[in-house]
Parts: C-alpha cells; sequence; structure tokens
C-alpha cells in the first residue's frame, strides 16, 4: 500500500522540508503540503512591508515554484489533527496521513496583558506588515509636525527592533510627522543577547530617532494608550505588539505531549506519537542544554534532517538526531544591521556595509535554495 506523507504548514519549517523529502522520498510515496496561504513567506524580511508594500513580491515564493508536479499541494485552514484515527481536520474538510509534519508555526502570544489582543496590531504574517503599513500611513496623514502620530511597538525581540527600525525609515522616506517608541519590559532591548550587540542595536535605533523605553512591564492597554507597572501611561496612534509566541490553537486537541501549544520533539522530531513529527515554532525540539530557539534559522537547519528522517521512517530505517548550529545573529534597522558572533568573522559585533549585505545575503541563499540564483538575485534589492 502506498505511504501518505503530509506536510502542515508552509513557513521555513514546512517549506524546506518539501523541499527535502521531494529529493528523499521515491514514487511509491505520495507527499501532500497543505497551507492556509498558497506561497511561501520569507517572515524574517516581513518588516521590509511596513515601509514599502511593494517589497511582498520579492518576499513571497508561489507554492508552485517550490513543489515538484508529483507533489500534492492543497490550501486550507487547519483546525486539528486526530492522531488516533491519522486525519488532518479542515475547515473544509480532511485529509488521512500515514506520517505528518507539523510544522505550523506560532501565534502571538499576549501573557494575559489586559486589551491587548483587542488593540494591538502584530507581525506574524504578509497580512499583518500590510497592516502595519497601512496603519502607519493614515495615522501619519492625520498628523502633523506640532502634533505627530506616535507609533509604539511593544516588545524589544528581534521582531520589535527590526519593525520600530522599518517605521522610522517610513517616516524619513515620506517625511511623516511620526514619533517611533519601542518599549521593553526587561532591562535592555534584545533581551539575553550579549551587551556588545545590545549597545549597537541600542545606537542604531537612537540614531534612527527612536524613543526607547525599557526595565517597566506594560500591564493594560487601553484604546489610546498603555500603561505600565511604574511608569506614565504612553499614549499612541499605532500600537504593534512583538512580545511573545505561543502554539497554533489547531493543536489544542490532539494527543500529543505539548507545552503551551507547541509540540514537544526529540532530536529525531518524532513526537510522542511515532507517526507525528513537528520542526519549527510549532515544537519545543528537545536538544542537549536546552531547546532549540525558534528562529528561522532553526528552523531551516532542522527543515533539512526532519525531511530526511521523515523519508527514513517510511522506509522503516533508523532515525538520524539533528543538533542546532548557532551560525550567529544579524539584525537590522531599517537600511543598517547588526551582526554578531558570525561563524568565520573574527569580529564579535560589526555593523556597516559587511552586516547590511550580509543580511541581504542570508535571505538570498534561502530563497535561491528554495527556487533559484536568478529569483535571489531579482530579490536582492529588497532585502
Amino acid at each position: 500500500m502506498t505511504e501518505h506523507v503530509v506536510v502542515l504548514g508552509a513557513g521555513y519549517a514546512g517549506a524546506g522540508t518539501v523541499r527535502r523529502l521531494q529529493s528523499e522520498l521515491d514514487d511509491t510515496v505520495r507527499l501532500s503540503w497543505i497551507s492556509e496561504h498558497e506561497y511561501h513567506l520569507v517572515l524574517h524580511e516581513s518588516h521590509r512591508c511596513i515601509r514599502d508594500p511593494d517589497v511582498r513580491s520579492d518576499i513571497t515564493i508561489p507554492v508552485r515554484e517550490i513543489a515538484d508536479p508529483t507533489t500534492e499541494f492543497r490550501q486550507g485552514r487547519i483546525v486539528g489533527l486526530d492522531t488516533d484515527e491519522r486525519v488532518v481536520e479542515l475547515e473544509d474538510g480532511e485529509v488521512e496521513y500515514d506520517y505528518v509534519l507539523v510544522a505550523l508555526g506560532s501565534q502571538t502570544a499576549y501573557y494575559g496583558i489586559p486589551g491587548l489582543e483587542e488593540q494591538a496590531l502584530t507581525l506574524k504574517g504578509l497580512d499583518d506588515a500590510l497592516s502595519i503599513h497601512e496603519a502607519v500611513e493614515e495615522a501619519s496623514r492625520e498628523a502633523s509636525q506640532a502634533d505627530p502620530a506616535r507609533v509604539v511597538v511593544g516588545g524589544a525581540g528581534l521582531s520589535g527592533i527590526q519593525t520600530a527600525g522599518e517605521v522610522a525609515e517610513f517616516r524619513d522616506d515620506n517625511r511623516a510627522p511620526i514619533d517611533v517608541h519601542l518599549v521593553e519590559a526587561l532591562d535592555e532591548i534584545f533581551p539575553g543577547n550579549e551587551p556588545s550587540v545590545q549597545r549597537a542595536l541600542r545606537g542604531l535605533l537612537e540614531d534612527a530617532g527612536v524613543t526607547i523605553h525599557t526595565d517597566d512591564p506594560i500591564t493594560e492597554a487601553a484604546a489610546d494608550r498603555i500603561h505600565f507597572d511604574e511608569g506614565d501611561p504612553l499614549e499612541y496612534d499605532v500600537l504593534v505588539w512583538t512580545g511573545g509566541i505561543t502554539g497554533q490553537e489547531a493543536l489544542n486537541g490532539a494527543e500529543l505531549e505539548n507545552q503551551h501549544n507547541r509540540v514537544l520533539a526529540g532530536e529525531t522530531f518524532q513526537t510522542s506519537d511515532e507517526r507525528v513529527f513537528a520542526i519549527g515554532d510549532s515544537a519545543i525540539v528537545d536538544q542537549e542544554g536546552g531547546p532549540a530557539p525558534p528562529t528561522a534559522q532553526a528552523a531551516w537547519q532542522a527543515a533539512e534532517v526532519a525531511g530526511e528522517n521523515l523519508a527514513r521512517a517510511v522506509e522503516g530505517r533508523p532515525l538520524k538526531e539533528w543538533t542546532f548550529d548557532d551560525k550567529g545573529t544579524v539584525v537590522s534597522v531599517g537600511e543598517e544591521a547588526v551582526a554578531h558572533d558570525v561563524k568565520g568573522i573574527p569580529i564579535d559585533t560589526f555593523g556597516g556595509f559587511p552586516a547590511r549585505n550580509l543580511k541581504k545575503f542570508i535571505a538570498a541563499r534561502w530563497i535561491a535554495g528554495l527556487t533559484s540564483w536568478g529569483r535571489a538575485r531579482e530579490a536582492w534589492p529588497s532585502l
């Protein structure tokens, strides 16, 4: 009987796994790919659309450019996973599987802060980035230099820093009357990272005219202002929240070991059900020293091994273990960037032209791996 392998999600983890599976599986195995969107989004560049919506054509890759003709693609919203019946539940039907890879990504975590989910925009996809652009543009039209619009970004991790940087670039490119504020509950931006990269990013943000607030958590979001644990309220015209992630609600009822709706998986990506594999932000992948980080870099690496392991599972061969290899960090602030602890480069933290082009190259290499270097070259100016 033909085995049926199903991949859920078209993010880094899903698209990368499909690409690997297409080279691993023979023609006796049926491969299906299910996603809510019929494109792959280069998510770590989605903030570029806040400044310029036209960037979307360069950072969205249609599924048809990634999937082989023999790969069956189905567009649909996944609402559940029945591991007893081996069925993926969609809004408009269901799909049976023999093996399934869960790569659904994450959704925004609001940490129970009253009003935050109702009032804030988020950055988890292309539509989100376009909504932020529209909100910022509209707020700036209704403002003046004497009474500028105020855009507040909550959460100063990777997404928050890059969002604030793009809003500042939009302001400068359009001479728009906008004040940009970046808010972080902990004592420094880019929490958990080394002081050298935190200082470099703070410097770029301040040079870009972003006002930074740290060491005071948001306790409530009202319709026009956020409240803090200690400081005075901060009024806003546009509020963006980038403060955390949690798993997708589609996995709520799945009979799988999980934590905060993120499926627990071992170093082979196998879960508590041997027929279910999980990677990317959908999963907490056990590693020596702690879980793999929920980053694009980790998802890219994991997809290679996950694709091979699914093929091995179908064939009854032993599975490979995966260990995340941190190759460094590159963060953009508008047109500028900071790189830190990059493998093969002896300088600990650096910026300028080398960092800017390294960030572009990372995205271009991913696009080329899914499609071609020709498409990556076309996208280069937007990255």
